[in-house]
């Protein structure tokens, strides 16, 4: 089974190995924007029923094309010979129950401390309405355990991002491009609470349901109308306004 397996998803496809070509700039990215250290966080891709993710302990400057790594959705490894990430099941559970085509899991450190304080980020700024809403807590788990999976699914509900408590972050798109975007934003506005709860004296001010529904639906229209069909090369716009 295994071989035949093989056979669906050759080495040489061209939209996998786009698609793996993206997931690793996005592993790079993360690095060089410091929301992880070392080979520390993961990302994944989902192409068919082929899901690409990050090799477990490989430096990510050090990947290249004949590196690529993929699963199906059952878990079984389909494509190259290096170990998936450890974190697979969380990414599977995402992938498997969700419209997810891209994950992108960090270690932030704005979000990691958040992530120790309170059980879900208070809406500083409008661009929670971006996430689906306030951004929970999933409670501890030892990383890459189905307990952890089931957790962040939990926190998940709703939300297209998530803090792991103790431990990061994990966001997912319909790209790669917007789930980090989603993971740059998630940063930011946990840095932005740490930063205004800090000071003494004064409570930072929280958006409404009401005014964070009314930003919900003016981003829903926000950007450029691109023609159709999309090059799988183009970018999506921004996110933010």
């Amino acid at each position: 089974m295994t071989d035949q397996r093989r056979d669906t998803h050759d080495l040489h496809d061209e939209e996998v190995a786009h698609a793996w070509q993206q997931l690793v700039a996005t592993a790079r990215r993360t690095v060089a924007d410091r929301l992880v250290v070392g080979t520390s966080g993961n990302v994944s891709v989902r192409v068919g029923d082929l899901v690409l993710v990050t090799p477990s302990g490989v430096p990510y400057d050090r990947l290249t094309p004949d590196d690529v790594t993929g699963v199906d959705l059952d878990g079984r490894q389909v494509l190259g010979t290096l170990v998936p990430t450890s974190e697979l099941p969380m990414h599977l559970a995402v992938h498997r129950t969700t419209d997810a085509r891209a994950v992108v899991h960090t270690h932030a450190v704005h979000a990691t401390a958040v992530s120790t304080l309170v059980s879900e980020l208070p809406p500083v700024h409008y661009m929670t309405s971006a996430l689906g809403g306030p951004v929970r807590v999933a409670p501890y788990a030892t990383y890459g355990t189905e307990e952890l999976a089931r957790n962040l699914l939990d926190a998940l509900t709703d939300r297209t991002a998530c803090l792991l408590q103790n431990h990061g972050t994990l966001t997912y798109a319909p790209t790669l491009d917007q789930a980090y975007d989603h993971t740059a934003q998630l940063e930011w506005m946990c840095r932005l609470w740490l930063t205004a709860a800090s000071v003494p004296g004064h409570a930072p001010n929280l958006l409404t349901e009401e005014q964070l529904r009314q930003v919900g639906e003016k981003l829903s229209g926000y950007g450029q109308r691109r023609p159709e069909p999309r090059s799988a090369h183009q970018h999506p716009p921004p996110m933010t306004p």
